[in-house]
């Protein structure tokens, strides 16, 4: 949220910069992330002063511009060549001086040393639009005779700088989600640290009603939903453009003034955190405003066109034939004013938060009224904020309030919260021991009120707008972040149990390990959200929609379910990365991957249902080399992801015999490998991703995958012992065979049938060449195979290794036809 510097000072006393303000806010939790400067004018009129025309000659070699000598408070003057029809000497000018930078909407220009027909000029004399202070270019801007040469054009105009600070509001700091908010924060860290200040806002109790002539009665139908709605009416309103401090104002925060009338309300719900929203009286239809829900179906289109269809749960602002607005979330069609408005009512209310946020969810809503609403405004603000905005569109707008206030409020409204609070508690939570005085200035200046104080503590009135504090250990958060968490001293003595590493500690050392393998191979490490869009699974098969788990209240519909794969979130940063620029990309993740099976679920153990595993993930994109001298470029693939993957199984100390390697059933993949044991459990499949899956993340190139279930590979690896052997004495005998087999045979059924003919001295067996084309039989290809064996206690001889062989190409033949060509 958007906080003005200068909008704050009207709230709390200080004499900090926006830099001092942003440290002592980011310290108390409401984290700042950044500054911004603003200027009503674009570049504050730096580098122009006023100056004085000394002598204005016509040009020698123009019949329009003139050739002017200006006093701008320097030694000399400058001689200034000038094209305006009004200048003559005597005239008190603005002048941007050389090195002044001026603009032209989003173009930049500097003023500079220059010859106009021949004649040198050093520097510009300055027409209204030429620096922003407004649009006339009908001649140089003429100021009083009063007004010393020398005086910069910043101070003459009054241009003062306004910073804009951006502060991250948490959600459950609904109370400080405008600058009252923020100012009451800020006073209690102004006051704790022996500034002197105080804290303040503009009294309304010149609020009075001028006559009864436009009364619209209230009912509220809905009391859970509306525990508290209020409005008043105005007469005779001239709906007309804000005034420019106003205007300027809400531009400075990013809102678009609109009117005055409804400018009033932007500037009430940013200044005190109570969202309004603004009718044209005459609109509503039989003079009355009903608040309930409508039945389900009914449609509804809002201000901006869109036409929705209302739930029985949302809650709608009604006349007495039809919704006006979705309550606390957008306005209806007609629901607001129009220049032709004359009377208006304003609404000021207290919505349930959980109402305003599922409608909001539900149609896809998310304005400034309902962020506010759907993290629990001030109950007990309505009143205030009504009168003050209604004082506000008298004074802008004309107009006479025409009703009493009417406050329909129910018991359903949140109350104060009474918190009893222990001494003791505080220092045990906090790890300090805090004077009694510390903490009773510290809640007193939260506006907590202390009902009743003795030895032991304190019992405190919480103020209903802090909906985040009810409990003790709330109070002591308040009291430490007010306090500075800075100033709590790191203990000298540590204290701690003795625990032994279990599997969790192995799963964390192997990740780092092999975390630091693929960064020295290359590779970036990155981290997404197991929250993702549920749309992504559509028609997929291996992930079927079914078996997601869902979020009950999703922030929206892209974070709307737990993620079954990393692949979705590691193609966003794969997208974000090629759109700028970055194309070569090898990256990995360590996740969480959430699964919920309908079948499994049991009343009594309520998590049965849901499972939960670590992956790994790795993504290889682009070009394995670019721009290289000592090699050509050349594209990642299939293999160079096999061979990261290899290296991973390596060093896990997993080894691939006893698993089989099978095409992937995955439909993530165009084409994949997948690596199970007998049992059916899967380790890792890897591969080409499906082109559709990235064109529909707007992915052009082709993207490998690799995922591989970290879970199931600690539980193999489990057991693992590190042994050793001696290298052997005696030398292996290497072998090799050209087999003609079916195109059918995969090379992983000749390396079975190999180990499974001798098992003792085959200790290698690698397929280095494959052949399909002429002088083949038809419906046949040619495998070259290279086999190894080895005896570890004596050298092979020639009989015993063609014995070997002969077995290998027995079995060879027999069992799926192979032929040695």
């Amino acid at each position: 949220m958007n906080i003005s510097y200068n909008w704050l000072k009207e709230y709390v006393d200080f004499d900090l910069t926006a830099q001092e303000v942003s440290e002592a806010l980011t310290s108390i939790g409401l984290e700042v992330g950044g500054i911004e400067e603003v200027q009503s004018v674009k570049g504050g009129l730096e580098g122009l002063v006023v100056g004085q025309v000394l002598t204005c000659e016509p040009h020698p070699d123009s019949d329009h511009m003139h050739v002017c000598s200006v006093d701008t408070g320097e030694e000399q003057p400058s001689q200034i060549v000038c094209g305006a029809p009004n200048v003559a000497a005597g005239q008190k000018v603005i002048v941007a001086t050389l090195g002044t930078r001026l603009y032209d909407g989003d173009k930049e220009f500097v003023i500079k040393r220059s010859k106009l027909r021949g004649v040198e000029s050093y520097g510009m004399i300055c027409a209204e639009d030429e620096i922003g202070v407004g649009e006339s270019h009908d001649g140089i801007i003429v100021l009083p005779e009063n007004v010393p040469v020398g005086t910069k054009a910043a101070d003459y105009y009054n241009i003062k700088s306004e910073y804009v600070i951006e502060v991250d509001i948490t959600p459950n700091r609904a109370d400080a989600c405008s600058h009252y908010g923020v100012a009451r924060d800020l006073y209690a860290w102004l006051v704790r640290n022996g500034h002197k200040t105080s804290l303040h806002r503009p009294d309304c109790s010149s609020f009075s009603v001028d006559n009864h002539e436009l009364d619209v009665p209230v009912e509220v139908l809905s009391p859970e939903a509306c525990p508290r709605y209020c409005a008043v009416t105005i007469r005779n309103c001239e709906v007309k453009p804000s005034p420019e401090w106003l205007q300027e104002r809400l531009k400075t925060v990013g809102v678009r003034p609109i009117n005055n009338i409804v400018d009033v309300t932007n500037y009430i719900m940013f200044a005190y955190g109570q969202p309004l929203h603004c009718f044209d009286a005459d609109m509503i239809e039989g003079n009355k405003v009903v608040v309930k829900t409508m039945p389900e179906g009914t449609p509804f289109v809002t201000l901006d066109g869109e036409e929705h269809t209302l739930s029985e749960r949302d809650l709608a602002i009604c006349n007495e034939k039809e919704p006006m607005c979705i309550a606390g979330v957008f306005g209806g069609k007609g629901s607001g004013t129009y220049e032709t408005t004359r009377n208006v009512l304003l609404e000021s209310a207290y919505f349930h938060p959980t109402w305003i946020r599922k409608s909001a969810r539900r149609h896809g809503l998310n304005t400034d009224a309902s962020f506010r609403f759907e993290r629990g405004i001030d109950p007990d603000g309505q009143i205030y904020a009504l009168k003050q905005a209604a004082l506000m569109v008298k004074d802008l707008a004309g107009g006479e309030i025409a009703m009493e206030i009417k406050d329909v409020k129910t018991p359903l409204l949140p109350k104060s919260f009474t918190v009893d609070l222990k001494y003791q508690y505080v220092h045990d939570i906090i790890g300090k021991i805090l004077p009694t005085e510390t903490i009773k200035e510290i809640v007193s200046s939260l506006e907590m009120t202390i009902v009743s104080e003795d030895t032991e503590g304190l019992s405190l009135q919480v103020p209903a707008y802090r909906v985040d504090v009810q409990r003790p250990c709330d109070v002591v958060e308040e009291i430490l972040r007010i306090y500075g968490y800075n100033n709590v001293e790191i203990p000298t003595a540590v204290k701690s149990s003795l625990t032994i590493k279990g599997d969790v500690d192995r799963s964390n050392k192997l990740e780092n390990i092999i975390a630091e393998q693929l960064v020295g191979q290359g590779f970036n490490e990155i981290l997404n959200n197991s929250l993702t869009r549920e749309a992504y699974y559509d028609g997929l098969k291996s992930y079927l929609p079914q078996h997601l788990v869902r979020v009950m209240n999703p922030l929206s519909s892209d974070l709307n379910v737990m993620r079954q794969t990393l692949l979705f979130g590691g193609l966003e940063s794969i997208a974000h990365n090629v759109n700028r620029k970055q194309a070569n990309l090898r990256l990995f993740e360590f996740g969480n991957c959430y699964y919920y099976d309908a079948e499994r679920k049991n009343p009594e153990k309520v998590l049965s249902a849901y499972r939960e595993d670590t992956h790994l993930a790795l993504w290889l994109t682009g070009k394995r080399v670019e721009g290289s001298w000592a090699h050509p470029d050349e594209p990642s693939s299939v293999y160079e992801l096999k061979g990261y993957v290899a290296t991973i199984l390596a060093r896990l100390g997993v080894s691939t015999e006893g698993l089989l390697v099978e095409d992937g059933k995955n439909d993530i993949f165009a084409k994949s490998i997948a690596v199970s044991d007998r049992n059916g459990k899967l380790y890792l499949e890897m591969g080409l991703v499906r082109k559709s899956i990235l064109s529909g993340i707007g992915i052009e190139g082709e993207v490998y995958y690799a995922d591989l279930c970290w879970t199931q590979l600690m539980k193999k690896t489990k057991k693992n012992t590190v042994s050793f052997a001696e290298i052997s004495k005696f030398p292996s005998v290497s072998r090799d065979l050209a087999l003609l087999v079916d195109k059918s045979v995969e090379f992983k059924t000749i390396e079975r049938i190999a180990r499974s003919s001798e098992k003792k001295y085959l200790k290698k067996v690698e397929l280095f060449d494959v052949y399909e084309g002429k002088n083949l039989e038809e419906g046949k290809k040619s495998y070259a195979v290279n086999f190894v064996l080895q005896d570890e206690q004596k050298t092979m001889n020639d009989k015993q290794t063609d014995s070997i062989m002969a077995k290998i190409i027995s079995n060879l033949e027999k069992q799926i036809g192979a032929k040695l060509r």
